[in-house]
């Protein structure tokens, strides 16, 4: 069961290594249903703590790859995670209080007001040229720090989460959006992951497993996101209408196992 389990995982690390390349987000809202419900860690705790080290490491192959195509926004990014990660560092000491099931219950209805916004935010057009300023400072830091709290509390990555926020912060196009936020995204796993390991709530086999399937998954995703990035309006509805559907999952799992005063 060991072994199966291994490979399931790095199945799983794939498809969130995919994600992450494909459109900078959506690795955490895969990768913890997948450690829960398909690889089996039956502590939610556990699975979001071996998640975050999946993500951290899969979004920095992405961010690479980002960084040589020249579409990522240092200054706002590093503006952005240094502030969320303050927020995940409380998030996450939040996260690990709260009943497990009940955290799983949570981040199925933040699952759905995610794939709404997602389905709202459509393509929008930007200033390619924006870059950090006095005009921009507190809004990059604001969002950042409320998307940290919300990341770390849930044991995510946050992609979904940070590509609004830059956007709303400072007007960047979307695609360099997607591309900053997988900076966010390694930062927020880090800071969670170190958070769940100093409690001993990290599966390093698992966790290992994740990354090496993410390694191929990240160099897919990459690839077919140049291919179209044309199309990235089409892809939005459907990974939406695959959020929709985990979170429907979960919220079967997870509502019959909490227990009701």
């Amino acid at each position: 069961m060991a072994e199966l389990q291994l490979i399931i995982a790095a199945l799983g690390g794939a498809l969130v290594g995919f994600s992450l390349a494909l459109v900078g987000g959506g690795g955490s809202i895969l990768a913890v249903p997948i450690l829960v419900y398909a690889v089996g860690i039956k502590d939610p705790h556990l699975a979001i703590g071996t998640s975050a080290v999946g993500v951290a490491a899969n979004a920095l192959i992405g961010l690479a790859g980002k960084a040589r195509a020249g579409a990522v926004k240092w200054k706002c990014g590093l503006t952005f995670a240094a502030a969320g990660v303050a927020g995940a560092a409380l998030g996450s000491i939040a996260g690990k209080a709260f009943d497990g099931h009940a955290l799983l219950l949570l981040f199925a209805l933040l699952m759905i007001v995610v794939g709404v916004l997602m389905l709202r935010r459509g393509e929008r057009h930007g200033d390619p040229h924006v870059t950090l300023g006095r005009h921009n400072f507190a809004e990059l830091a604001g969002f950042g720090f409320g998307t940290g709290l919300l990341s770390g509390f849930f044991g995510i990555g946050g992609g979904f989460l940070i590509v609004p926020g830059l956007i709303a912060a400072t007007g960047m196009p979307i695609f360099n959006a997607m591309a900053t936020s997988l900076l966010a995204v390694a930062s927020f796993g880090i800071t969670t992951a170190g958070s769940y390991a100093l409690s001993g709530l990290i599966d390093w086999p698992i966790a290992a497993s994740f990354v090496g399937g993410g390694v191929i998954g990240a160099t897919a995703g990459g690839r077919l996101a140049t291919h179209l990035s044309t199309k990235r309006g089409v892809l939005t509805r459907v990974f939406a209408a695959l959020i929709f559907a985990v979170a429907a999952y979960m919220l079967g799992q997870s509502l019959p196992a909490i227990s009701l005063p």
